[in-house]
């Protein structure tokens, strides 16, 4: 079975539709969180991520500040901003969706959540000692998160300790052992690398493969400039910050 792992869309319409295309046929879709917040396209991501087969889909910070599940006081001015906009593009279905997303889920030997298994909605997870204290809040194998956007790898090795890989694109990773697993972002990516980031699973094989794609950033630079949102959150997709 193929299972396509993505994150943090943020309401970016081509490079979600990118990674679809590049992912090919999957047998389901796991999406980490944040489905709005920066980009242009809530509604139309919304609605194609609600047609993806077998879904499971987390909550994210964005998506629970659209929603006024959390206050945007903890957000920085332009992301705060960016979800004021949004709150006036937002249609009653996508609301209907947004509700019901979860904080965290189990799947077999997975361990699901945005943030963190600690904290889904707020913790980074990005650094060994933050990753180390999270093995105890989760009791599968595996734990898949997003939030940070960078596509990265922390494993618990025999010692108790916990070793970082930063997987590049076509990398192949089969785990021996406990991990926390991102994919990094599919809508808004960081570590200056612009294209859009997401992971395959073949549960047959036992791996997980990482993969970039480029798409149109400039159409979504336009997209974001015409819809008030913070200049900065066109401009910052040009070089993957």
């Amino acid at each position: 079975m193929r299972t396509l792992i993505l994150s943090d869309i943020h309401a970016n319409l081509t490079a979600f539709e990118a990674v679809l295309k590049a992912a090919g046929e999957v047998d389901q879709v796991w999406f980490l969180g944040d489905v709005v917040g920066y980009g242009p396209d809530p509604n139309e991501c919304i609605a194609l991520l609600r047609s993806q087969p077998n879904l499971q889909a987390m909550m994210g910070n964005h998506d629970a500040a659209l929603m006024d599940f959390i206050s945007i006081e903890r957000f920085n001015f332009e992301a705060a901003a960016a979800i004021r906009v949004q709150s006036g593009m937002i249609n009653q279905e996508s609301r209907d969706f947004l509700e019901l997303l979860r904080l965290k889920l189990e799947i077999e030997e997975l361990t699901l959540a945005h943030g963190s298994p600690r904290n889904p909605i707020w913790e980074y997870i990005l650094t060994a000692g933050i990753a180390k204290a999270n093995f105890s809040n989760f009791s599968t194998q595996g734990c898949l998160v997003g939030h940070s956007h960078v596509p990265c790898i922390f494993v618990l090795d025999d010692n108790d300790e916990v070793k970082i890989l930063l997987p590049d694109t076509g990398d192949r990773w089969k785990p021996d052992g406990r991990f926390i697993l991102n994919p990094g972002s599919v809508g808004q990516p960081r570590n200056f690398d612009p294209r859009a980031a997401f992971v395959i699973w073949d549960d047959e094989e036992g791996t997980f493969l990482f993969k970039r794609v480029n798409y149109d950033i400039e159409s979504v630079v336009k997209r974001i400039l015409q819809s008030g949102i913070p200049k900065r959150q066109a401009t910052r997709l040009l070089i993957g910050t």
